[in-house]
């Protein structure tokens, strides 16, 4: 097993937060995803941030 850090930020619009659920589109599901069809390898990730709102 190896472990990567990244460092990313994104737009949750359109999604049902971070954490994997069942049958609900959420970020987390599909960035283990992405990086499963990249690597061949079964991913699973490990979040923690902000849920801050940017002001404009």
């Amino acid at each position: 097993m190896r472990n990567i850090k990244l460092t990313i930020e994104y737009d949750g619009k359109g999604f049902n937060g971070w954490q994997k659920q069942p049958d609900k589109l959420n970020i987390q599901g599909e960035i283990e995803k992405a990086i499963s069809t990249i690597t061949g390898e079964k991913i699973e990730l490990i979040g923690s941030g902000r849920t801050d709102r940017r002001c404009t």
